[in-house]
C-alpha cells in the first residue's frame, strides 16, 4: 500500500552501509543538543560508515529558552560524513504561519512555548501581547532573523530510511503516503497512537512525550520531553540493529530479531 516491501515478520532493516541518527524534539535546549551531538560525533567516530544521516524529527523550537540559538546551531551545522535532515514539527509551523499573518495564532503560540522562544531572540513577549495584530506581526518579524525563516521553511515532511519512516508526529493509519495530509503529518496523535496494525514500514516518530522510550511493534515514539525532563533522545539504525542514546550518556543496543 505504502511503497515498503516489509512483510508482518520480517525484522526492519536500514541500508546497507548506511547509519540513520534521528534525534526527538530539542524545545529550545541548546544545552542537551550539544550533549547529544557530542554523543553521536564520539558514536560515528567509534563506528565509521561510508553514509550517515543525522535526522531531526522537529520541534526545534519553543517551550526551552534556546530556541534562537537552537536554531543556529543547527542551520550551521556541518559535518564531514553526517548529513543533516530536518523535519517540520508542528511548533515551527505555527511559527512560520504567524510569519505569513495569521495573527489569530499568536496566543495560543505565546501559551505553548512562543513566549521562550520570543525572549530567546530578545523579544518582549509581554509587550507582544498586548500589542495590536499588526505592530505584534512587524515585531515577530523583525525579531527574527530572516536566515532562521528561510532555514524552516526549508524542512521537509517525512524522511525514507531503508523500512523506516521519519516523520514528526505520525501518520494517518489505512492512508497511502503519499496521500498523508501535512496536518497529520506534524499534528497526529490518535488514532496513530492507539493503533497497532502494520503500516509497511516502523515510523519514527517525536511530538508525544512519553517516559522513556515508547517502541512498539508499527512505531518507536522518541520525544522523551527534553524540555522538562532534561533527556534528549536519539535513535541509531543501521541495518538490523537499533541502538538509543540520551544526555544521560546512556546507550543501549538492540539487535532485531526476525520476530520483532
Amino acid at each position: 500500500m505504502f511503497g515498503f516491501s516489509r512483510s508482518r515478520t520480517a525484522a526492519p532493516r536500514g541500508p546497507k552501509d548506511q547509519r540513520a541518527y534521528v534525534v526527538g524534539d530539542v524545545h529550545g535546549r541548546l544545552d542537551l543538543l550539544d550533549q547529544l551531538l557530542a554523543l553521536i560525533h564520539d558514536d560515528f567516530d567509534q563506528r565509521p560508515v561510508a553514509k550517515g544521516l543525522l535526522v531531526f524529527l522537529g520541534d526545534l523550537i519553543d517551550r526551552g529558552p534556546e530556541s534562537a540559538q537552537v536554531v543556529e546551531r543547527l542551520r550551521a551545522y556541518r559535518h564531514r560524513t553526517l548529513r543533516p535532515i530536518f523535519l517540520l514539527g508542528n511548533h515551527e509551523e505555527v511559527l512560520l504561519r504567524l510569519l505569513a499573518g495569521e495573527t489569530d495564532l499568536l496566543r495560543g503560540w505565546l501559551r505553548f512555548g512562543g513566549t521562550q522562544c520570543l525572549e530567546s531572540y530578545g523579544a518582549d513577549p509581554r509587550a507582544i501581547a498586548v500589542a495590536s495584530p499588526a505592530n505584534a506581526l512587524s515585531a515577530i518579524r523583525a525579531a527574527i532573523p530572516a536566515s532562521h525563516v528561510d532555514f524552516l521553511r526549508s524542512f521537509a515532511d517525512t524522511c525514507s530510511f531503508g523500512d523506516y519512516l521519519l516523520v514528526h508526529a505520525g501518520i494517518r493509519p489505512g492512508i497511502a503516503l503519499d496521500q498523508q495530509r501535512q496536518s497529520d503529518l506534524r499534528w497526529i496523535r490518535e488514532p496513530f497512537l492507539l493503533d497497532d496494525s502494520d503500516h509497511g514500514f516502523v515510523v519514527v516518530h517525536g511530538h508525544t512525550i512519553s517516559n522513556g522510550i515508547d517502541e512498539r511493534a508499527n512505531r518507536i515514539g522518541i520525544d522523551t520531553g527534553a524540555y522538562r525532563t532534561g533527556t534528549l533522545t536519539a535513535l541509531a539504525i543501521e541495518e538490523d540493529s537499533r541502538r538509543y542514546m540520551d544526555t544521560a550518556a546512556t546507550v543501549v543496543g538492540t539487535t532485531v530479531s526476525s520476530a520483532h
